[in-house]
């Protein structure tokens, strides 16, 4: 057996296995967001089957997490973390040979349940590698292979699809996989804990299927109507079957959800602000693509490129995050960073057609700088206040819930989005099947311009789109200012000069720099 006193000297060969398997999830977060415009293209997607394109993924993920740690605690992480990248594996190739939507989403849901597998074990092995001393640098170096995902996913998806069809952002995938694959089969040694809870097939499926009913019915609402009785009867079945879930995990005596935790009043207003991050984050890298492809006119990799303010400003205010909490609270810093990203989303909601990439630029930066500053402290403070006994269960709990807040911000803004631009759109003297195919979304509008010759259209189709975009950020702005103003009322009160504390680095997704799981994608 291995001790503090005597550490495996393999240990940093099999960090850097844990590092290439959260840079492939990390990257593959922000990388299908850009091919998502190219998608629509060449697949006919409307807005609807993108928003299941990111959201099939998100959905797997938050639902299976929890369990799947509980898998790998129970019969091995080693053999778990190998099982998840090699089903991620077989769900990027399946996406890469995909030739309709409906396979896109069956493989994105494939890869979901790997990500589920990965993300979770792969912070999990580190205390039986890295003695106390070591920990959190090891914690801190995973966690940026997983952030440093966020702006490479961009740059090498634009990269990709301007020499190669858009199948190749999940082939890129392969060689990561399997580099990550033998790498753990050589390098990780086996660890488990028998004594974990058992995994709850009964609260596994409530949670997917009250998370799919809620999704599809935000939607299937802009096409349906809000009022349709299917979208209605999903909303009711979601709602019933949350419910049930909550009765359930109130009842079981070691529950994979702890919800008692979130009478934690300072974990549960940091897990709501962390949550509301990810709603943004993830309907931002939903709304942008389209914009800056069809609208501006970029190519693939332009459009990657120019996402990198957001990125930037993120990286950099998580970064600077901890010096700011020490100096100020982090009720402070939380309640700032969120006036702060409510501002930029505002201002973001004035773009016009004629704004230019300038403008666009400027309040992603914005808006990177409120994410960074708000998510940061959010989760330290969730995690600091757990006892060390439900340190895992509260950071289960935790990172579901975030993934839960992405799936919903692709959901509803792009159905915000989809329902503004059909309104909006201007069809006159179109075919009925034309004008139908021109309002499922604007690089749809693009296409049947050129086939039709309707000079018009293009104009209309991103004058419409500009002002979806600009309802969804409104959406935002509204939602962080509003977020913001709760953590300044209700969030304890840190005093300055002491140390917020910091995450427990056994525990899953406590590194505070982790950010991609998953922004819509991402984490996405």
């Amino acid at each position: 057996m291995v001790t503090a006193t005597s550490p495996d000297p393999r240990r940093w060969w099999a960090l850097a296995a844990l590092v290439a398997s959260m840079l492939t999830l990390g990257f593959d977060m922000t990388i299908l967001n850009v091919a998502l415009p190219t998608m629509a293209r060449d697949l006919g997607a409307s807005t609807g089957e993108q928003q299941w394109m990111a959201d099939a993924y998100i959905v797997v993920f938050a639902a299976l997490m929890l369990p799947a740690g509980l898998l790998g605690d129970r019969f091995g992480r080693r053999r778990m973390l190998i099982t998840g990248l090699g089903v991620f594996l077989a769900g990027s190739l399946a996406g890469a040979l995909a030739d309709d939507v409906t396979a896109v989403i069956a493989a994105r849901a494939v890869m979901g349940v790997g990500a589920a597998l990965v993300t979770p074990l792969a912070l999990s092995v580190l205390p039986s590698l890295f003695a106390p001393d070591e920990r959190t640098k090891a914690v801190g170096i995973v966690s940026a292979g997983s952030t440093l995902g966020l702006p490479l996913g961009p740059i090498i998806g634009g990269w990709l699809l301007n020499h190669y069809w858009w199948g190749s952002v999940f082939l890129v995938n392969l060689p990561m996989a399997a580099l990550g694959i033998a790498a753990c089969v050589l390098l990780l040694p086996e660890t488990r804990d028998p004594a974990s809870p058992k995994v709850d097939a009964a609260s596994t499926a409530l949670t997917a299927a009250g998370l799919g009913a809620l999704i599809y019915a935000i939607i299937e609402a802009p096409t349906r109507g809000w009022t349709d009785p299917l979208v209605l009867a999903l909303f009711g079945a979601a709602a019933v079957l949350m419910a049930a879930l909550i009765l359930r995990e109130r009842r079981v005596e070691r529950p994979m959800l702890d919800m008692t935790l979130l009478g934690r009043r300072g974990f549960l207003f940091n897990t709501l602000a962390a949550t509301l991050v990810m709603f943004v984050l993830s309907g931002l890298m939903f709304l942008l693509p389209p914009y800056l492809q069809a609208v501006l006119g970029h190519d693939a990799l332009g459009t990657g490129v120019r996402l990198l303010p957001l990125m930037g400003g993120l990286i950099v205010a998580a970064r600077a995050a901890q010096p700011v909490v020490v100096r100020f609270g982090s009720r402070a810093v939380v309640s700032a960073g969120l006036v702060v990203l409510a501002f930029a989303a505002l201002l973001g909601s004035r773009t016009t057609v004629d704004s230019g990439y300038g403008f666009t630029a400027l309040w992603l930066t914005i808006a990177g700088a409120g994410f960074g500053f708000s998510i940061v402290p959010a989760m330290s403070g969730a995690l600091g206040t757990l006892p060390t006994d439900r340190a895992g269960s509260g950071s289960g709990l935790l990172m579901t819930l975030r993934q839960v807040g992405g799936a919903i911000g692709i959901a509803l803004l792009g159905s915000l989005l989809a329902s503004a631009y059909r309104d909006r759109l201007d069809v006159t003297g179109l075919p009925a099947r034309a004008a139908d195919t021109a309002g499922e979304s604007v690089v749809a509008a693009h296409v049947v311009a050129d086939r039709t010759g309707a000079a018009d259209l293009v104009a209309s189709a991103n004058s419409a789109y500009v002002h979806g975009m600009g309802v969804a950020m409104l959406v935002c702005g509204v939602a962080a200012l509003g977020a913001g103003l709760l953590a300044a009322a209700f969030l304890p009160g840190t005093v300055r000069g002491t140390r917020t504390p910091a995450p427990d680095p056994a525990a899953p997704d406590l590194a505070a720099p982790d950010l991609a799981a998953p922004a819509g994608d991402a984490r996405q």
